[in-house]
């Protein structure tokens, strides 16, 4: 995982940056002496002995390494944590039915994801959420994003069981995605939240993405009766997992706009500390929705929020962040 993403930046990846989250009590030194290695290295071999590694800092319970493309060409590199007693994100227990896909599906995808490394060259990755559901700028992944259309509205039942009951991750990660284009989205929603559960990060990946489309949908479209609950993308704030957060954090700033104060109060009773550490994130990009998300529940206005931004007051804002709730 580690190299795929490295391979977008540079031949030999090397850290531009690493991010922590899941810090409460335990010091970044002692997180940052049992990685071994600092920015401007190049990505360790084995991330799996990193991340046991970390976890046997006392107070650690378990690690996560993620690596993303491309800050001035080099890699960020998030290392999450999980301390004794922290705030945890809870995983369903995989599957284990032998049930496949219909082969055009699969190779269907297949060739989508072909097409995307593609665009990501041409930087082509614009898209357009507004009918429900993906569809990307580049000329050749939308006409493969549009097959999908009729395949999940050919194949919804067994769609929902793969995602529901297969054994094979591949299988489960194809059919949240592909489920996310079937013409009804509200037919889809409990399956989407049911598969942000999911054991796998890409599945969840695929659900959470599929979410915050039907998300852009309802709002556009309420006549539809379309509701899609932030609880779950609340409780991914939480995650250990560097994908889970970011696509969460993105999908919120969607939810909340209308600022509805239900879920301003989850916000703040469940993941204000993952929001205080996201937003301070030096890479900016990544470090944004939470900062939106963290001015929201404030009650900053949107014109606050943005210049704050802009002028580059994120500090101050976050610092009275958590003066006003006492972090």
């Amino acid at each position: 995982m580690l190299a795929a993403a490295g391979a977008l930046c540079a031949q030999t990846p090397r850290i531009g940056r690493i991010e922590f989250y899941g810090l409460r009590k335990v010091p970044e030194a002692k997180i940052r002496k049992a990685l071994g290695f600092v920015e401007g290295e190049s990505l360790p071999g084995s991330k799996s002995e990193i991340e046991e590694k970390i976890a046997e800092t006392p107070g650690i319970v378990r690690a996560h390494l993620e690596a993303t493309c491309c800050d001035e060409g080099k890699l960020v590199l998030y290392v999450g944590v999980e301390e004794k007693g922290a705030a945890h994100f809870d995983l369903r227990t995989p599957p284990e039915a032998e049930i496949d896909l219909p082969s055009e599906i699969v190779s269907t995808y297949r060739a989508f994801l072909a097409a995307v490394n593609e665009a990501v060259r041409r930087r082509t990755t614009a898209e357009d959420l507004t009918h429900g559901h993906s569809l990307m700028a580049d000329s050749d992944c939308r006409d493969i994003q549009l097959k999908f259309v009729d395949l999940a509205g050919k194949n919804l039942d067994v769609l929902r069981k793969v995602l529901r009951t297969s054994g094979d991750e591949e299988q489960r990660a194809i059919a949240a995605y592909v489920i996310g284009y079937a013409p009804s989205k509200r037919d889809i929603v409990n399956d989407l939240q049911f598969a942000l559960k999911d054991a796998d990060d890409t599945v969840r990946g695929n659900a959470i993405r599929a979410m915050a489309a039907v998300s852009v949908f309802a709002k556009l479209h309420p006549e539809g009766k379309v509701t899609v609950s932030p609880t779950w993308f609340i409780e991914m704030l939480n995650s250990i997992v560097w994908t889970d957060r970011n696509n969460a954090a993105v999908a919120l700033v969607n939810l909340t706009e209308a600022r509805d104060e239900s879920t301003l109060a989850q916000l703040r009773e469940r993941a204000l500390p993952s929001l205080v550490e996201m937003a301070k994130w030096q890479f900016l990009e990544h470090a944004l929705p939470a900062y939106i998300l963290l001015g929201r529940v404030t009650g900053m206005p949107e014109t606050e929020i943005q210049d704050s931004w802009s002028k580059g007051d994120r500090a101050k804002v976050i610092a009275a962040a958590v003066k006003k709730f006492k972090l």
